[in-house]
């Protein structure tokens, strides 16, 4: 009974601050010489530092930092956006599992899980992104090999690219062609769009390019060697896939299945599921279950991953 009433107050205190926060944000009004600012821009500002110190830190774990990879994801949102909505999921979680919880332990984890869900989202998004680029790029090579062949110079090629191919390939060369624009080099250029696209075809691609405007070369034919090692890459991809999409499929049921089912009669009926949450053989046995199911996860992805 203590620990509920410490946690209720604890979360009462929380809430208050949160609402201070917002309440000044909303009134607080810039200088005079900006004039006033929305609520938008004042949300903007205030985790834009968040933003910030969490670039900064991936940076430092070697990792891309969160601006880059929501460009390699295709979301456009600033990353104090994407802050805001890990903390609006934190929120509603848990508020949702405070009304049908109470207070308990459920509250932070489903807040802690729900922190989580846009970065799943994020690398969702970002897979696919790269393999809808991955496709595209060996008609690409194609027709810059023809386009070179025809006459043009290599920044009208990358310019043709941006406006007749399409998503998500065409926004990186538009980009790349942006850049050459306002002065910009091409090896700077090119090797932005690599960094970005984290793709690497068409980081191939960019090598190949960079070595002929370095010692010269028959640069379409080379695009076009390039564009049937790609072609043939996809194709074994695909087969691959093919091969082992009942491995792949098994995985994720074999590891879902019982998650979900223990969160649906959690649900469902709390006090069903109580012992596994308040005794210490159900936390013994909810922890050896989840080390099964993780090293059995583990196991069929090692299986059934197979690098081209």
């Amino acid at each position: 009974m203590a620990l509920q009433v410490v946690l209720l107050v604890l979360a009462g205190m929380a809430g208050t601050g949160v609402l201070l926060v917002f309440t000044v944000l909303a009134f607080t009004r810039s200088d005079e010489a900006d004039g006033p600012v929305s609520l938008r821009g004042q949300l903007d500002r205030a985790f834009q530092g968040v933003a910030d110190r969490v670039s900064a830190r991936e940076q430092r774990r070697g990792r891309l930092p969160l601006p880059e990879r929501l460009g390699r994801a295709g979301l456009r949102l600033k990353p104090s956006e994407y802050i805001m909505a890990q903390v609006g999921c934190a929120v509603v979680v848990g508020l949702f599992c405070w009304l049908r919880f109470g207070v308990s332990l459920v509250v932070p984890i489903g807040a802690v899980v729900a922190v989580l869900l846009p970065g799943l989202y994020l690398k969702f998004r970002t897979g696919r992104r790269l393999k809808q680029l991955n496709n595209q790029l060996v008609d690409v090579l194609s027709l810059m090999a023809n386009s070179l062949k025809a006459g043009h110079s290599l920044p009208q090629t990358l310019e043709l690219i941006a406006r007749d191919a399409r998503p998500p390939i065409s926004d990186e060369y538009a980009r790349c062609v942006r850049e050459l624009q306002v002065g910009g080099s091409l090896e700077r250029a090119l090797g932005n769009m690599a960094r970005r696209s984290g793709s690497d075809d068409l980081e191939l691609m960019v090598t190949a390019i960079l070595v002929h405007v370095s010692v010269g070369g028959n640069l379409a034919g080379m695009l076009e060697t390039i564009a049937h090692t790609v072609r043939e890459r996809v194709r074994i991809k695909g087969e691959i896939a093919a091969a082992t999409a009942q491995g792949r499929m098994s995985g994720w049921i074999i590891t879902g299945m019982p998650i979900v089912v223990a969160g649906i009669l959690f649900l469902i009926s709390p006090t069903y599921f109580r012992p596994m949450t308040q005794q210490l053989v159900g936390w013994i046995m909810l922890g050896a279950a989840a080390a099964l199911i993780l090293i059995g996860n583990l196991f069929i992805r090692k299986i059934v991953r197979i690098e081209v």
